[in-house]
């Protein structure tokens, strides 16, 4: 009898081997996915406008002009990169930072609180969460432009307020990190809604916030197409657009091709946002596990 469970027990091993190899291979073509286009661009930038297009793209040039390109990324026209990357960051703090802010207060109140009309609230969140922004763009810009609020930085960072994906999160997460029992606690020792909330509360919804605010800073750096049809002056400009309008500058009867500053201002672009992720990564990881498993 033990030879039949030896043979099962030898399949079995056999099998999940087979998966592991299917797996890594998978992962490995993935990583390659991800990793060359950025090995291409950190390559890329370090070369010449002459050899971007005369040398294998994915090796260096006869040239090694990074800290060039750097120089005229951050000086050409007047240095006008370094106000988009300064427009970019204003997005991002107030825009990025109030959806953060107001998400999590309404997550937490709908989380905690019982009111007449809850469930509706919920079925609304859900819908708006359906919805993509590209949907929302056209009658945003047409309720601005009737406010007078069109090409004013305004027009990126209201809309920018809301986030009803990172209030869906904070809800669910809150629901299951915050004991009930403490806010009543709290309640019979005389604090208040917003001492319990900013004392108590928010030091353990940490985790949640920090990946709302992950999502809501990707999402507003990577903002292009609101951006695009609000602002007309290129120096409410954020990042995504300017580089796009510098790489429109190569067509067109006088054109100007500066391809070599657009590589290197899309490197400069990106370093926030990876630095951003390594440095919270901790706290991203145990906010996406800890508010989905009930103790």
């Amino acid at each position: 009898m033990a030879a039949p469970a030896f043979a099962h027990t030898s399949k079995s091993k056999s099998a999940r081997s087979r998966k592991s190899n299917i797996l890594m291979i998978v992962m490995g073509v993935y990583l390659l996915y991800t990793l060359v286009p950025l090995f291409w661009l950190v390559i890329n930038s370090s070369k010449t406008q002459t050899d971007l297009f005369s040398t294998f793209g994915l090796w260096f040039g006869n040239d090694f002009a990074l800290w060039d390109n750097i120089v005229q990324t951050l000086t050409y026209n007047d240095g006008i990169f370094v106000r988009w990357l300064g427009n970019t960051l204003l997005y991002v703090v107030v825009g990025a930072g109030g959806a953060t802010l107001l998400a999590t207060m309404a997550g937490y109140g709908l989380a905690k609180y019982n009111f007449r009309g809850r469930k509706a609230v919920f079925a609304v969140i859900l819908g708006a969460i359906a919805v993509p922004g590209t949907a929302l763009a056209v009658p945003t810009f047409l309720l601005f432009s009737q406010m007078g609020l069109t090409n004013t930085p305004w027009a990126i960072i209201i809309p920018s307020l809301i986030s009803p994906f990172g209030l869906y999160l904070i809800w669910v997460y809150a629901s299951d990190s915050i004991p009930t029992e403490i806010l009543e606690a709290a309640r019979m020792d005389g604090a208040g809604e917003f001492r319990t909330f900013f004392t108590i509360s928010f030091r353990m919804l940490v985790p949640g916030i920090v990946t709302v605010a992950l999502f809501a800073v990707v999402a507003t750096w990577n903002n292009y197409f609101l951006p695009l049809i609000m602002l007309s002056d290129p120096n409410w400009y954020p990042l995504t657009v300017g580089l796009n309008q510098w790489n429109a500058q190569a067509t067109g009867v006088s054109a100007q091709p500066i391809y070599n500053l657009v590589l290197t201002g899309s490197l400069l672009s990106i370093i926030p946002i990876v630095a951003a992720f390594l440095v919270l990564q901790r706290f991203w990881q145990s906010g996406l596990s800890a508010g989905g498993v009930k103790q």
